[in-house]
């Protein structure tokens, strides 16, 4: 895979997390939401820095 690939990949995987947080919001688990809220971070920090 090439750099921009695995860039995007991880970006993706951030907006997926992302939607989990709001998921996990709604239903009232907001620990699990802050859990899910530093890994998307990560994850699209990771993409940005990678491309």
């Amino acid at each position: 895979m090439s750099d921009n690939t695995l860039a995007i990949v991880m970006v993706f995987i951030g907006l997926f997390l992302v939607g989990g947080v709001f998921s996990l919001f709604r239903q009232g688990l907001k620990v699990g939401a802050a859990v899910c809220a530093v890994g998307a971070v990560l994850a699209i920090t990771a993409g940005v820095m990678w491309w």
